[in-house]
């Protein structure tokens, strides 16, 4: 109890306690920790009424739609694929005949020369020479001949009269014998002579693309040693690939019937078999290891484009026409070591069917087993369809379809799970 001031002699009145700092500032401190975590739970409860509640309202995701159809029927030829290069159809190396040096070259390095075209000059003042020395020993030996022709007749005409013995008159008759061969030998020597000088203008043996000039003028050239430069004849030009045993078999029933088997060509940059030749060799025998032999087909190349050292994609008729199945080959996927398609069955449940695949038919894929006619094959939105779960189906239009396709069937699930887009 505390004493006031008295308001009088003698007289106390009673006051309140005060209450200490210290505890006003701990209960202020309580009711604002109050009021905070009172603001966390109500923004915490907003939060999940606003997110959690939409994440429990949304459910399974949608069912995706993908374009399918039902293979196309078509009537083909069977092509088989094989791969290549192309070689020149002859190819020679350009050598000198003679030794001498090299005057004058008359190309232009890689350009298209034809037969006989003169290509280097040699010079020819000692092959000249020696051509004219060689004709004067062959008059000399001519006029010895006609020498030992006369004698022999004088002789002739005096064994008769027993003027001369019979051993001169043999004597004489070897004597023209021998002027006879002098002259022979000596004809023959001109003409070599006269070949030196030939050989002295460089020709092209065969048309075709020349290579670059490997000498210059003014070098000196070896006889049969200096390579000079190469020629690859162009037009045709040969298609060189390992064939099977199958190809062999249909070449040969193809030679009896009188007719090669055709075959068309691409190259690396092309879509289109642009190329068409036939195939003309068969090697003599079948490796054992590969089942394969080496074979040539033979290409028309007028304009010169191919190339030896090329490498092309072939194909070659097998001659047999039948029923295929084709697909979009943007349909066709690789999974590990086989090929697949995604068909869609009953329900619009999404299935890999391996299949086995054959030759393209411009943008579509020979199927030759593992589909059905009546299958229906996804060939848009493939991205979208997992094996295993449910589609939504659209009729889709396959390219380069002659036929129409078949409307699809009903594959959707039932109404509470999905239906068909139209």
């Amino acid at each position: 109890m505390y004493l006031s001031p008295s308001t009088g002699p003698g007289v106390a009145t009673p006051t309140p306690p005060d209450v200490p700092v210290d505890d006003r500032s701990r209960t202020s401190a309580r009711l604002r920790i109050g009021v905070a975590l009172l603001l966390i739970g109500l923004l915490a409860y907003g939060a999940w009424t606003v997110f959690g509640a939409d994440k429990a309202q949304a459910g399974p995701p949608p069912i995706p739609t993908v374009g399918a159809a039902r293979p196309i029927q078509r009537s083909i030829v069977e092509w088989d694929d094989y791969s290549g290069r192309f070689e020149a159809s002859r190819w020679v190396e350009i050598k000198p005949r003679v030794t001498g040096q090299l005057q004058a070259v008359h190309f232009r390095d890689g350009e298209i020369v034809r037969q006989g075209q003169l290509l280097f000059t040699i010079d020819d003042r000692p092959f000249v020479a020696a051509l004219n020395e060689a004709r004067a020993r062959a008059n000399a030996a001519r006029t010895a001949l006609a020498l030992a022709r006369a004698e022999f007749a004088r002789a002739s005409a005096l064994v008769d009269e027993e003027a001369i013995s019979r051993e001169e008159v043999d004597t004489r008759r070897a004597a023209v014998a021998s002027a006879q061969a002098q002259v022979a030998a000596l004809d023959a020597v001109v003409q070599q002579r006269a070949l030196d000088v030939d050989f002295t203008r460089i020709r092209a043996p065969i048309g075709g693309r020349i290579s670059d000039r490997r000498v210059h003028g003014g070098t000196l050239i070896a006889a049969n040693e200096t390579l000079l430069t190469t020629i690859n004849a162009l037009d045709p030009i040969h298609f060189v690939f390992d064939g099977s045993e199958g190809l062999y078999l249909r070449s040969q029933r193809n030679r009896e019937a009188g007719s090669a088997p055709a075959v068309e060509i691409r190259l690396q940059d092309e879509s289109d078999y642009r190329w068409k030749g036939r195939v003309d060799f068969n090697d003599n025998r079948i490796a054992a290891d590969s089942g394969t032999m080496r074979s040539r087909a033979i290409v028309a190349n007028p304009t010169h484009f191919l190339t030896p050292g090329m490498f092309g994609n072939m194909r070659l008729a097998s001659g047999v026409r039948r029923d295929a199945l084709l697909v979009p080959d943007a349909a066709v996927m690789t999974d590990q070591a086989r090929k697949i398609v995604l068909v869609v069955g009953k329900g619009g449940v999404v299935e890999a069917r391996p299949v086995s695949v054959g030759a393209r038919v411009g943008t579509l894929r020979t199927i030759r087993s593992g589909l059905t006619p009546a299958d229906v094959v996804v060939i848009d939105g493939v991205q979208m369809a997992q094996p295993g779960a449910k589609v939504n189906v659209r009729q889709a239009k396959l390219a380069d379809a002659a036929p129409t396709p078949a409307p699809l069937p009903d594959l959707a699930p039932p109404p509470s799970q999905a239906t068909i887009a139209n």
